[in-house]
């Protein structure tokens, strides 16, 4: 088992059995077909394989499985072999397991989980003792760290390290401004360890001096707010809060709560003045459509479309909602209007109108027009088509349209031949996918950027 082209077929899912694949295999009664190729190479198959034995109490078997990629060194076996053995109450075995993996150096932040591990089984000092030098190194440790202290009791210490590295004046402006731990998550981190103590202004203060105030999208700040039913304060951050990620935590809390007439008022108010407009208008309009005003949904993406000049991912959500709540004629009618205005009919435009005919009845006349498109011979065309063929139940057709396509199209193909009961063909297509890894010094990960 060569364990660099191991590790490049699982980080890229590409020509091997990926995860989705494999719990389709066994929702469909293929168990057997799951534990034979856990036995030739197939990581996520093995994984599921032992961990289904393990359930059924055979847990020799479910080593036996795991051992062989276990054996190469490989960190992704070895952390699954420990957390077997940790479900099954053996810790102790998954500890000494973890921690030679680790003084072996198999992954850079093989030091994380194993500290992990030792405070979940009464070992917290321990753990902290390990991680405290490395807190520089690489945020992972700093996160974990600041998790371990909790249960050794170490709160304070682990906040005086962090404490240490927020300087008083400067804060970084780029991702890779200071090396090692970044202020704004050193800060983010202490307030977390001020919550956690019960000292939720202090936390707040703390939030509220950082550089950058959103992760992904969230707003650490807007969560704890959240959390702690600080309402009021939630208001006034939202309202000063030009990225829009504040007004939908808080209508989030107010839908939760079953005020949805709040919730809908606060993105009404934020989408007026945030930068993020389009993002919170699709938020709204999901909040809606939940809320059984579909039709007052449809309306205001409507004028989003018409504003926006049609861009497709704002006309695929108009499309959607088009079609799950009984009106697809009028969304065909609304992309008719726009290519009458555009005089283009890109395929990014037109196969939104696939699943909107195929609520109509209208499949076949589809395929006809998908055909006729400039783009109708692409993969990407092709993958479209199938996916509305298959929703219709015309499996057999997807897989035949799919076939000159299969290089491009490998895990859609195989999942409608797993739904047609051909799983040796499904795994066949997959593996054709199979390229090697690409040639690098070192199978070791780096922590250097870019990552």
């Amino acid at each position: 088992m060569d364990v660099a082209d191991l590790d490049h077929r699982t980080r890229t899912e590409s020509g091997c059995i990926p995860p989705g694949l494999v719990s389709r295999l066994l929702e469909r009664g293929h168990a057997e077909a799951v534990a034979r190729w856990a036995g030739r190479g197939e990581w996520f198959c093995a994984r599921e394989w032992a961990r289904l034995l393990g359930e059924q109490g055979r847990r020799t078997e479910a080593l036996e499985v795991v051992a062989p990629y276990a054996a190469t060194g490989w960190w992704p076996a070895i952390t699954s072999t420990a957390g077997l053995l940790e479900s099954w109450g053996r810790a102790g075995e998954a500890i000494a397991s973890a921690r030679t993996a680790m003084e072996e150096g198999r992954d850079p932040l093989a030091l994380a989980f194993y500290a992990r591990l030792l405070h979940r089984h009464g070992r917290g000092d321990e753990a902290f003792e390990l991680l405290r030098p490395h807190i520089d190194e690489h945020r992972t440790f700093a996160v974990a760290l600041v998790d371990v202290a909790e249960g050794a009791g170490r709160h304070e210490e682990a906040a005086e390290l962090l404490a240490a590295r927020v300087p008083e004046e400067h804060r970084c402006d780029g991702p890779w401004c200071c090396r090692g731990l970044d202020p704004d998550t050193a800060i983010g981190l202490l307030a977390t360890i001020r919550e956690r103590q019960g000292r939720v202004d202090e936390a707040i203060a703390l939030l509220r001096t950082r550089n950058t105030t959103s992760l992904n999208g969230r707003d650490q700040l807007a969560d704890l707010l959240a959390r702690h039913d600080r309402t009021e304060q939630l208001h006034a951050y939202a309202a000063a809060d030009e990225l829009g990620h504040v007004a939908q935590r808080l209508a989030e809390l107010l839908e939760e709560r079953g005020d949805v007439a709040a919730a809908v008022a606060v993105y009404r108010q934020a989408r007026d003045t945030s930068a993020g407009h389009a993002t919170l208008t699709v938020e709204l309009a999901h909040l809606l459509a939940r809320h059984h005003r579909a039709d007052e949904a449809i309306e205001m993406m409507r004028d989003l479309a018409e504003a926006s000049g049609a861009d497709d991912w704002i006309l695929d959500v108009l499309c959607t909602l088009y079609a799950d709540h009984g009106r697809p004629e009028d969304g065909l009618a609304h992309l008719d209007a726009i290519e009458r205005r555009s005089g283009e009919a890109e395929w990014e435009l037109f196969r939104l109108r696939l699943p909107l005919m195929a609520a109509c009845d209208r499949i076949d006349q589809a395929l006809v027009q998908a055909r006729a498109h400039p783009e109708g011979d692409t993969s990407y065309a092709a993958s479209h088509l199938a996916a509305v063929l298959a929703a219709a139940g015309r499996t057999e057709e997807a897989v035949v349209l799919l076939r000159p396509h299969a290089s491009a199209n490998s895990h859609d193909l195989a999942a409608y031949l797993i739904e047609l009961g051909r799983v040796d063909e499904a795994v066949t297509v997959l593996h054709q996918d199979r390229t090697g890894p690409p040639r690098r010094s070192s199978a070791v990960r780096s922590l250097e950027p870019p990552f």
